[in-house]
């Protein structure tokens, strides 16, 4: 059955690995119908507007949106239109997988897990942020609700049972900041055990970090607050190659977006060597996310088939192919 979704082709590199992405999944016979909208610098040069009214109501009807990275300006307006984005449609889980590749860049061979961030609290939020006039000093509050902490976890306990996985490990300070990331660490405990089936552990951040880069095949999913969520989820990128690897969910009660978590790298935009992997990626767990499964699986066996062979790849995966030779590459593999 055909099914609708918002497209966002992005700013930088972002047409270019859009194109090369829907090309594969046109090859794969996703049954996918496309609404193309705009934000990031492509918007405001069209419309005057960072992200359009019409982009909004689009995520809303659709329910599912296909992103490439955006640009945000320096300046006034938004802090992050990515940010903004999960605000709007309350997007509260961030799902991050890293996965080895044969033939990457990684350094590992048997990486395989996915971080799971609380999206929509903690130190992002900015509550009560302000910096005094004379540069001297700066706040912001760091906010935690029950609901937020219970919601994130059980999300990642549902995720881990869906996926097969055997461990769930909660990542925190509440050594340090007893009252925020104590709550955090208190309720997944109690979540924890609805899931008797699911080993779970915790683990302090700065542990989880030095423990990540000595002994990644321990962990399987983690679960973790907001800033700690955004930095572990790119040290795990780090793990299997880099961010080219690296995609994202940011899934609601009502709405998803997936995108390829790096930048828009204007300094290599449209000179055809963007790396399309991370938005392919994303895409595979946009159609699991649709019930596509045997899809999104064909997606991944082919993305690593191919990088496995080194078959027409972009020079960041060590090849001397372009982005368009490599999704020829990929849309063999997936027919």
């Amino acid at each position: 059955m055909t099914e609708q979704i918002t497209v966002i082709r992005g700013d930088g590199i972002g047409p270019e690995i859009m194109d090369a992405s829907l090309r594969v999944l046109d090859a794969l016979g996703a049954d996918l119908a496309v609404d193309f909208q705009l934000a990031g610098l492509a918007a405001q040069d069209e419309t005057g507007e960072l992200l359009p009214q019409a982009t909004l109501d689009s995520i809303e009807r659709t329910g599912i949106a296909l992103k490439a990275p955006l640009t945000t300006p320096v300046g006034g307006g938004f802090k992050s239109l990515n940010v903004a984005l999960r605000k709007h449609f309350d997007l509260y889980a961030n799902v991050r997988p890293a996965i080895s590749f044969r033939g990457s860049m990684s350094r590992y061979e048997n990486v395989d897990l996915i971080t799971v961030r609380e999206n929509t609290e903690g130190a992002y939020l900015g509550e009560g942020a302000f910096t005094a006039p004379d540069g001297s000093r700066a706040e912001s509050k760091m906010i935690a609700t029950r609901t937020g902490c219970e919601r994130i976890v059980r999300f990642a306990f549902e995720l881990a049972r869906r996926a097969g996985r055997k461990r769930v490990t909660v990542v925190h300070k509440a050594n340090i900041l007893k009252d925020v990331t104590g709550m955090f660490l208190s309720v997944a405990r109690e979540v924890a055990s609805d899931y008797v089936d699911i080993d779970c552990d915790d683990m302090i951040v700065d542990n989880a970090c030095m423990q990540l880069v000595m002994r990644p095949e321990r962990f399987d999913v983690i679960v973790t607050t907001n800033l700690f969520g955004d930095i572990l989820s790119d040290l795990c990128a780090g793990l299997v190659g880099g961010l080219g690897l690296a995609p994202g969910a940011n899934i609601g009660e009502k709405t998803a977006m997936f995108e390829a978590v790096h930048g828009s790298a204007p300094d290599i935009a449209g000179r055809g060597i963007a790396n399309p992997c991370a938005l392919l990626l994303a895409a595979a767990q946009m159609l699991e996310h649709m019930e596509k499964h045997d899809k999104a699986r064909r997606l991944r066996v082919a993305i690593g088939d191919a990088i496995s062979h080194g078959d027409r790849t972009t020079p960041d995966l060590g090849g001397q192919g372009t982005t368009e030779t490599f999704a020829d590459a990929l849309c063999e593999r997936v027919r």
